[in-house]
Order: C-alpha cells, then sequence, then structure tokens
C-alpha cells in the first residue's frame, strides 16, 4: 500500500473535498483546528477509519441534490488517538489517554469524538480505530433483533468490517451465525465463528440448506437482496438493514444511528482487551492517499477495515 511521502505539512493537515464526485475530488491540504464543545474531547489523531458512508457522502449519493455544505468538507466519522483537549463537562478521561472513538471530520491531524473509550491494551492504533463504527453499528443491529440466546442469525455482507463486527458479537450472545460473503472470505468468516455461504442467485435455497427450520433474523450489511433476506427471514419485521436506504418501503427496518455510543464503545473495547473481539484490517494507507482507499472502500472487496494512518 502507499506509505509515507516525505512532505513537511505545516498545521493541521487534513483531506478534503469541496464538490461531489469521485475519489479524485479529495485533496490533501491544512484546515483550522477544531475545538472540543460540551461534552466532547478533541484527539491528536494516530489512525482514522474509512468506512462506505464516507464515499457515499462524497459522491453525493445522500444530498439529495444539494450542494455541499459548508466546503470544503472533511470526511470521517472515528479515530484513535491522543487525547488533547477536554470539553466542558467531560469526566472520567484525562490529557495524554489513548482512547477509540465516533466523531466527525476524522481524516486529519486532530479530531472531535462525540463518544469515545479507552484504547484496549494490545491493539495497535489501525485496531483500534476501526473498533467504533463497526462495534457500535453491530450492537445496534443487534439490539433491534433483540433475539435470544440459541436463535440462529443470518449476515448478509458478513466479510466487511460491520459484517465482522455482527458475526462476533452474535457469537458472544450465543447466536448460531450463518454469513454471506465470497467464496475467499468464507475461511475467515470460519475463523469467526461463522458458517459461511455465497450471496447471489438461490441464496434462499443455500440458506435452506443450513438451516432448515429458518433463521431467527437477519442483519443486511450489504444493501442487496432485499426479497430475498425477507424470504430467508420468513418475515419483513425480521430484516434490520444498514444499507438499503429503502427498505423501509418493504416494512424491513433500517438503522442509522445517532444514539448515545458510549456503552457500546466500553463494551466492544472490553471484549477486543479480552482478545473476544477485533475488526480485521484490511489495508492501510497514508492521510494524504485517502482517495485510494476510498476507491478501494467503494469496489467493497476488501474483506476487512481500511484505515488512514496519520504520523
Amino acid at each position: 500500500m502507499p506509505g509515507q511521502r516525505g512532505r513537511l505539512w505545516a498545521g493541521v493537515r487534513a483531506v478534503v473535498f469541496s464538490r461531489y464526485g469521485g475519489p479524485e475530488v479529495l485533496t490533501p491540504t491544512e484546515v483550522a483546528e477544531p475545538t472540543a464543545g460540551p461534552g466532547r474531547i478533541r484527539v491528536r489523531v494516530r489512525a482514522a477509519g474509512v468506512n462506505p458512508y464516507d464515499y457515499k457522502v462524497r459522491s453525493g449519493m445522500m444530498s439529495n441534490g444539494a450542494q455541499v455544505p459548508d466546503a470544503p468538507v472533511v470526511p470521517g466519522q472515528e479515530a484513535a488517538g491522543v487525547v488533547d483537549q477536554m470539553g466542558e463537562g467531560v469526566t472520567g478521561v484525562s490529557v495524554g489517554d489513548e482512547v477509540f472513538g465516533l466523531g466527525s471530520r476524522a481524516y486529519a491531524e486532530r479530531a472531535v469524538l462525540r463518544a469515545w473509550a479507552p484504547k484496549p491494551a494490545g491493539l495497535d492504533w489501525p485496531q483500534a480505530a476501526a473498533l467504533g463504527v463497526a462495534g457500535e453499528t453491530a450492537t445496534r443491529i443487534l439490539n433491534a433483533l433483540a433475539l435470544p440466546q440459541g436463535a440462529t442469525l443470518l449476515v448478509h455482507g458478513a466479510a466487511g468490517g460491520v459484517g465482522q463486527a455482527v458475526v462476533q458479537l452474535g457469537r458472544v450472545a450465543g447466536l448460531r451465525v450463518i454469513g454471506t460473503a465470497r467464496a475467499r472470505n468464507h475461511d475467515l468468516l470460519r475463523g469467526l465463528g461463522a458458517e459461511p455461504t455465497t450471496y447471489g442467485e438461490g441464496l434462499p435455497a443455500r440458506v435452506a440448506a443450513l438451516a432448515p427450520d429458518g433463521v431467527d433474523g437477519v442483519a443486511d450489511t450489504a444493501g442487496s437482496q432485499l426479497d430475498d433476506l425477507i424470504a430467508v427471514a420468513g418475515s419483513a419485521d425480521r430484516v434490520v438493514t444498514i444499507a438499503n436506504y429503502s427498505a423501509a418501503e418493504r416494512g424491513v427496518r433500517f438503522t442509522g444511528g445517532g444514539e448515545d455510543a458510549s456503552a457500546a464503545l466500553a463494551r466492544v473495547g472490553e471484549l477486543a482487551a479480552q482478545g473476544r473481539f477485533a475488526v480485521r484490517v484490511a489495508a492501510t494507507f497514508d492521510l494524504a492517499d485517502a482517495a485510494e482507499a476510498q476507491r478501494l472502500s467503494e469496489a467493497r472487496g476488501s474483506g476487512g477495515k481500511i484505515v488512514l494512518i496519520v504520523q
């Protein structure tokens, strides 16, 4: 993967876009330092996660035809780093602490986090940065499904960052997990405790062969094959998606975040420290190469998390 470019930067490095388009609209530049407001902390970013949401925003897919707001936009929802500023009312953390968490404008040397947890011992910075979005989203999906111990869960798109997180947290909760992925990622899923199958045509029959009595819930992280997923679940209300924005028209629940993530981050941090939860980092890029990182993310074939390194 691309490495350090050797460029000397002054000020706060960041990657921004000022118009919607392909990865080429992402530009390394300098921005003003953000400030931690009430209930927030600021970190010196050591690594930032790259998520599908990032390229969807950059491409204009989420804009509903509006122009880019408050250009230039700094992408990024999650980071791991060292606390260097605390907002009013923040307790339980100190300047100098190593944390991971969720926030905004994370493709930068400094980022403000709205929710965080201690960086798990034994994890490097890219591994810690990969925990936030995947861990919180997976927790939210499983809470929405509310499956009892021993139930069978199908995870559609199980080899991606969120998919892997759902598999692992599902197994921790005592669920039987079946996961869809490309054949090359089936060993990865087996290693996480899932029974793998491929997606595409014939999915309901393949799932029925693995689970003749059916599945109790479906976690969709891919956004495809909605009709097949409903058929597999037996009812639309037993499917939860994070990737199909029109799913509600079919009675499928869409979950998009917005809740307090602190408890979820603390839980996945504890599991990671115990060696019971991890998000596979498939590729790392220098911050200045964020365009290449998003290009790989958009191709949706990485088999894990993509992370930007900030030196």
